[in-house]
């Protein structure tokens, strides 16, 4: 299926928007598509800026985030927070199985014993369902993050679904910041100071690991790279 966005256009505005402001992307974007466009937060420094900067300047993007069913307590608190601070609602997208049915049917500990299927079934899929009804996905990516983020572009065409074959616009307005501007701008969340940099969940961020790694623990593989 062809995308129903322009390459060409896509790299155009790419290269304009490369200079601009915070403020000058998320306008754009507004502006272009408004509520299909949205904001996806896994609640890291870098989406909280962009948050705050969306909402203070009545950008009223939705917002939505993965809830894996085994997020940890401080993350629920840190929504919470989110939108009271903000006046909005987190749209959860959450697996079509809870934790106990998914046990039932396919065992125990599906993370430890098949991560992939286990990332599968309760982050891309229902990511994926999401993307399906948006044009822009607005995320808190940057190039500092890991080696596999550093050619980031600030809009980009993003090939969500390989076998749909659908495609969305993915706009990564903090690409080229670095991590010390963005601590700069917000104040540290909870996990911070116990070392974890990427709130994932209980069963797969690792104290001390790398940024963006939020691995399953016990595999070598980072199950937010699909992300």
């Amino acid at each position: 299926m062809p995308s129903k966005f322009d390459p060409e256009e896509i790299r155009r505005k790419a290269e304009e928007l490369e200079s601009a402001s915070l403020r000058e992307v998320l306008s754009w974007a507004w502006e272009k598509f408004g509520m299909r466009a949205a904001i996806g937060t896994s609640f890291q420094g870098a989406g909280l800026v962009v948050m705050n900067e969306a909402f203070s300047h009545g950008l009223n993007f939705p917002v939505f985030t993965i809830d894996t069913g085994l997020l940890f307590p401080e993350t629920h608190e840190l929504k919470a927070a989110i939108e009271k601070r903000f006046a909005i609602t987190i749209e959860p997208l959450i697996p079509e199985q809870t934790v106990e049915q998914q046990a039932a049917d396919l065992g125990p500990e599906l993370w430890k014993n098949k991560p992939d299927l286990c990332c599968s079934l309760r982050k891309v899929i229902p990511l994926q369902k999401k993307l399906s009804t948006l044009d822009v996905w607005i995320t808190g990516v940057r190039r500092q993050q890991n080696d596999a983020r550093e050619k980031t572009k600030i809009v980009e065409l993003y090939h969500f679904d390989v076998l749909r074959d659908l495609y969305i616009v993915k706009l990564n307005p903090m690409a080229a910041r670095t991590r010390e501007q963005v601590q700069d701008s917000i104040k540290k969340h909870a996990l911070t100071a116990f070392g974890y940099r990427s709130i994932g969940h209980t069963r797969s961020t690792a104290n001390g690991e790398s940024e963006r790694a939020a691995r399953w623990t016990g595999f070598d593989k980072s199950i937010r790279k699909r992300l």
